[in-house]
């Protein structure tokens, strides 16, 4: 037991002089190794493969940087270079950040645009320009004027009805030769020449009204007839022309005759034709009465041409102006180059309503001379059918049931 106790001890003293006198162990199996010698041979190659002429350079480029950079008294070279960096970022922030509001402003600029745009468009295709407005007035004076025509033209052909039938009030009614008084008298009061003044006729020649009654240019005076003595002469020239003298009616046993039964087939389509070939004449007299106030565009395209200024028109004188004022008249054209693209639109469709509108008169026109020419062909046809030699009475045999 002594003797384990002593080998203890003595292990114990030899740990605690090892660590108190810094007692180097020895390792028997490691390689020796000399560092200077292995210093010394990295140099050598290093000069020889020109390796440490390029640490030599890399360390001059460390040693440019350094001194450019200059001295750490702001703070680390990382530090410097992060501030910079996060200056850089905020820069492009705020260049991003203006660039955003330029783009948002433009967008509403330009969208506050495109709504004053459509508002305008929509205004110029809603509101009626002044143009319109005088096309709109042209075709109510047109139409108004074609109405009060026809008035003025049935009553005229009613009277010229009566007249050429020998109605009681009429003065044929008591014979031709009474009809050709009356016509004379209508002449003398109104028409008559110096020839008939100097037969000692009771009239007073004047050169404006002398035998207007007989000239084919007072039917068509202009356009329309500017007095009512214009308006009855272009009557009585239509007279003279188809029916000067009304014959006399069938009247008493004239009607209950066996002749008078003839008489009154052929005195019948003889008023038929001559009502015919009359009314067409007054409806020419009806279309160039004055009927209708013109509208002041009206009133200004006459100006404007250099013709008399009147207030009143005819139909024939109304449609003429609204064809003619937007072919020649300088206002209109200056209106249609300011005209917006709807306005120019509505007066194109204007146009074409008042082009269906006078086809549609030809049309009714054409029928009214397809009339005529039916009976002047009728009138051949009867007059070449006229038996050349008198037929005996044919004998006709009944037959029975």
């Amino acid at each position: 037991m002594r003797k384990l106790s002593l080998y203890g001890a003595t292990a114990v003293g030899i740990v605690i002089g090892a660590i108190a006198f810094h007692v180097t162990p020895a390792y028997a199996d490691l390689p020796v190794i000399d560092p200077a010698s292995i210093a010394e041979e990295i140099q050598t190659l290093a000069k020889e493969s020109g390796i440490l002429s390029v640490l030599q350079a890399v360390q001059s480029i460390n040693q440019g940087i350094s001194s450019a950079i200059g001295s750490t008294t702001f703070g680390s070279t990382n530090t410097l270079l992060q501030e910079g960096f996060t200056q850089n970022a905020n820069y492009s922030k705020a260049q991003i950040g203006a660039q955003e509001q330029i783009a948002d402003a433009s967008n509403e600029a330009m969208g506050q645009y495109m709504l004053q745009l459509r508002d305008a468009q929509i205004r110029d295709q809603q509101t009626v320009s002044p143009t319109q407005c005088a096309a709109l007035d042209g075709g109510v004076s047109t139409q108004s004027a074609a109405h009060q025509a026809y008035q003025v033209a049935y009553t005229i052909a009613k009277i010229q009805d009566e007249r050429d039938q020998g109605w009681p009030t009429m003065p044929s009614y008591y014979g031709q030769a009474q009809g050709a008084a009356a016509a004379n008298a209508e002449h003398i009061n109104g028409y008559c020449d110096a020839n008939d003044q100097a037969a000692g006729l009771p009239c007073a020649a004047n050169t404006a009204t002398a035998d207007t009654d007989q000239s084919f240019s007072t039917l068509f005076a202009g356009g329309t007839y500017a007095t009512q003595q214009a308006l009855t002469a272009a009557k009585d020239y239509a007279t003279n022309l188809i029916e000067a003298v009304a014959p006399a009616p069938l009247r008493g046993s004239q009607l209950t005759s066996l002749a008078g039964q003839d008489a009154q087939v052929a005195r019948r389509a003889y008023n038929a034709r001559i009502s015919a070939a009359q009314t067409f004449l007054d409806n020419i007299v009806g279309e160039q009465s004055q009927t209708v106030p013109l509208t002041t565009v009206q009133q200004n395209y006459l100006t404007n041409m250099g013709l008399t200024a009147q207030t009143q028109g005819s139909w024939l004188q109304v449609l003429q102006i609204e064809s003619e004022r937007r072919v020649s008249d300088e206002t209109w054209a200056a209106n249609l180059q300011s005209m917006p693209p709807p306005s120019v639109e509505r007066e194109i469709a204007t146009e074409l309503a008042l082009n269906n509108y006078l086809q549609f008169q030809i049309y009714k026109t054409s029928l009214e001379r397809g009339s005529l020419e039916a009976a002047h062909l009728a009138v051949d046809t009867q007059h070449d059918y006229v038996p050349t030699s008198t037929l005996p009475t044919p004998t006709v045999t009944g037959t029975s049931n």
